[in-house]
C-alpha cells in the first residue's frame, strides 16, 4: 500500500529552479561517494600494506559493496513509503561518521569494518539521488541531466587521485587523511541537503516488512560470503558448502517471506514485468565486469608501472572521459527520440572489447596502451550505465519509483559485490603464490630490501627494490591479474544477449512526484487547485503512469 502525501500540504510547485536547486543537494552528496571512492582507490595498496592485510585486500572492496548492497531496498522501499529527504539526510550523517572511523582505524580489520559503515550510507546516497531526480524530472528529460552527474564523476576522477596521492605520498600525512577529508564535504552536503531539498514527507501505517529485510540480508551475505570463501578455501570446503546452504534456505523463505508480505521489501511481482527483468539482469551482468576491473587496475598500475599513487590514479582519467562523452552524447539523441535501446546495446559490445583486451596486459604494457584501453572501457559505461536504470523506472508505475530503482541496483551491487569477491580472490591467491615465489627465489635481495613478506609489499618498496627483485614482483602482478579478465567475458556475453531482448517503452511525460499527487509543474495549477480545494486528491497525470507499464500490455 503506497502512502499518501500528506492531506494537509498543498503539492509543491516543480518549477525549473525548484528542480535546480534539488538537484544541486544531490550533486553534493554525490560528490562525497565519488570522491570518496577515487581517493581511497589510489590510496588501497599502501593501505592495505600498512595494516598488514595484502592477501586480504578484496574484503576492503567487498565490505563496502556488500554493505551497499543489502541497504538498497530498505532505502528504496522506504523512500517510497515515508519520503526520501530524511534517509538522504541519514545516509549522508553514516558516510560521514564511518570515515572519521577508517582513519582512525588501529588494523586491517577494522579498517573493513568502516568501510562497510560507510556503505550502508553510499548505497542510500546513491539510491535516493536516482529516485528523486525521477521524483522531479520527467523520463524523457531525465536524460539531460546525465551530463552534468557525468561531469561530476569527471571531476571527482581528477581531483581524488590528485589530493589521495598527495596525501598517501605526504609524509607528513598520510593515508589516513584520504578519509579526514570527507569529514568537512560531508559537512557541506549535510547542510545543502537540510536546506535545500524540499521534498513532500509522507504518513504510513503499513506495517514493515522485517521479515523480508532479515531474509534478504542472509540471502545476500551468505551469497557473497559463499563466493569470497569459495575462491580462497576451495569450493568444497565445509564453511563454503554451509554457506551454499544457507543462501538456498535464506532464498526459500524470501522468496515465500515476500508472498504474503502487507508491504514486501522487493515486490515479487516486478519479475513480471519484462522490461525490468531485462533491464536488471543487465545491470547484474555488467557490474560483474564493471566493478572488477575498476577494484583492482590502480593496483595493477601502482606495483607493475612504478607509478606514484597520484600518477597510477590520473591513468583512470581516460575511463571517465570515454564515460563523459558517451553519456552527453547518449543524453542528446535521448532527449530528442526518446529512444535508449541502441545505447545499451552498443555499450555492452564495447564493455565486452575492452574486456578481451584487458586480458592482454602485461608489466611491458605501454601507458598509453592501458590509457586506450581505459578510455573504451569508459565509453561502453557511459552508453549504458544510467539506460539500464531509466529503462527499469519506465516500467513501472510512480507509486514504484524508489522500489524499482533500488532492486535494480540492488541486483547490479550483487553482480559487482560477486565479481569484486570472485575476481579478487582469483587475483590474490596467484598473487600471493606468484608473489612468494618471487620474493624466495630472490631472498637475499629481498631481505636487504626490507621485503620480508608479501602482505607487508607496498608500492614505494618495489620501486625502490633493485633488479632482478623488481622484475620479479612486477611480472608476478601482470601474470596474476590480466589472465582473470577472461572470466568476465561469458558473463558480459549473456548482457549482450539480454540487451537485444530488451524492448523499449515508451518515456513517460511526467515526473514521478506529480503523478502522485504530490506535486504540480505551474504555480497556475496549484491556484486552481487551491481554489477548488482539491489539493489533498490530486489526480495522476497521464496515461503513461498505469500500474500495468510492463510491455505485455503496452506496444511499442
Amino acid at each position: 500500500m503506497q502512502a499518501p502525501p500528506d492531506p494537509s500540504a498543498p503539492p509543491i510547485v516543480l518549477t525549473r529552479r525548484r528542480i535546480n536547486v534539488i538537484f544541486g543537494a544531490l550533486l553534493a552528496g554525490m560528490l562525497m561517494a565519488a570522491l570518496d571512492q577515487t581517493i581511497v582507490s589510489t590510496s588501497m595498496p599502501t593501505i592495505v600494506g600498512e595494516l598488514g592485510g595484502v592477501s586480504h585486500m578484496a574484503w576492503v572492496t567487498t565490505a563496502y559493496l556488500l554493505a551497499t548492497t543489502l541497504v538498497m531496498p530498505v532505502y528504496g522501499k522506504f523512500g517510497d513509503l515515508w519520503g526520501r529527504r530524511t534517509l538522504f539526510l541519514v545516509a549522508i550523517g553514516l558516510f560521514t561518521v564511518a570515515s572519521i572511523g577508517a582513519a582512525l582505524a588501529p588494523d586491517f580489520t577494522w579498517f573493513v569494518i568502516w568501510r562497510g559503515v560507510q556503505g550502508l550510507g553510499g548505497g542510500g546516497l546513491m539510491i535516493l539521488s536516482q529516485a528523486i531526480i525521477a521524483d522531479i524530472v520527467p523520463a524523457r528529460e531525465r536524460a539531460r541531466y546525465m551530463g552534468p552527474i557525468g561531469a561530476l564523476f569527471g571531476l571527482s576522477a581528477v581531483a581524488g587521485p590528485l589530493v589521495g596521492g598527495f596525501l598517501t605520498d605526504s609524509a607528513a600525512l598520510g593515508w589516513e587523511w584520504c578519509f579526514w577529508v570527507n569529514v568537512p564535504v560531508g559537512l557541506g552536503a549535510f547542510l545543502i541537503g537540510w536546506f535545500a531539498l524540499s521534498l513532500p514527507r509522507k504518513r504510513s501505517t503499513t506495517p514493515l516488512d522485517v521479515a523480508g529485510i532479515v531474509a534478504l540480508s542472509a540471502l545476500t551475505t551468505s551469497l557473497v560470503l559463499f563466493a569470497d570463501l569459495g575462491g580462497s578455501d576451495g569450493w568444497t570446503d565445509p564453511l563454503t558448502l554451509a554457506l551454499a546452504a544457507a543462501f538456498v534456505v535464506a532464498a526459500v523463505a524470501f522468496v515465500l517471506v515476500e508472498r504474503h508480505a502487507v508491504e514486501p521489501i522487493v515486490p515479487l511481482s516486478l519479475f513480471r514485468n519484462r522490461t525490468f527483468v531485462v533491464a536488471t539482469g543487465m545491470g547484474m551482468a555488467v557490474g560483474l565486469g564493471m566493478f572488477s576491473a575498476i577494484a583492482f587496475m590502480p593496483t595493477f598500475l601502482q606495483m607493475s608501472s612504478g607509478l606514484s599513487a597520484a600518477n597510477s590514479g590520473l591513468l583512470m582519467l581516460p575511463m571517465t572521459a570515454g564515460i563523459i562523452v558517451t553519456i552527453q552524447g547518449s543524453a542528446t539523441f535521448i532527449l530528442r527520440t526518446g529512444r535508449y535501446k541502441r545505447f545499451t546495446v552498443a555499450g555492452i559490445a564495447v564493455i565486452l572489447a575492452a574486456v578481451v583486451w584487458m586480458t592482454t596486459l602485461t608489466g611491458a604494457t605501454s601507458l598509453w596502451t592501458i590509457g586506450v584501453m581505459f578510455f573504451a572501457l569508459g565509453c561502453g559505461l557511459g552508453l549504458i550505465m544510467q539506460n539500464v536504470v531509466l529503462a527499469a523506472q519506465n516500467a513501472v508505475p510512480a507509486t514504484q519509483i524508489g522500489t524499482a530503482t533500488s532492486t535494480n541496483n540492488y541486483f547490479r551491487e550483487v553482480g559487482a559485490t560477486l565479481g569484486v569477491a570472485v575476481f579478487g580472490t582469483l587475483f590474490t591467491s596467484r598473487l600471493a603464490e606468484n608473489l612468494t615465489g618471487a620474493l624466495s627465489g630472490n631472498a637475499e635481495q629481498a631481505a636487504a630490501a626490507g621485503i620480508t613478506s608479501p602482505d607487508t609489499l607496498v608500492p614505494a618498496a618495489v620501486e625502490a627494490a633493485g633488479e632482478p627483485l623488481r622484475t620479479a614482483i612486477v611480472d608476478a602482478y601482470a601474470d596474476s591479474l590480466a589472465p582473470v579478465f577472461w572470466y568476465l567475458v561469458p558473463l558480459l556475453v549473456l548482457a549482450l544477449l539480454l540487451s537485444f531482448a530488451l524492448r523499449e517503452i515508451p518515456l513517460a511525460e511526467h515526473a514521478g512526484m506529480v503523478a502522485r499527487g504530490e506535486a504540480v509543474e505551474s504555480e497556475e495549477e496549484l491556484a486552481a487547485l487551491l481554489r477548488s480545494g482539491a489539493h489533498a486528491a490530486v489526480p495522476a497525470a497521464g496515461p503513461t503512469l498505469r500500474e500495468d507499464r510492463d510491455d505485455d500490455q503496452l506496444r511499442v
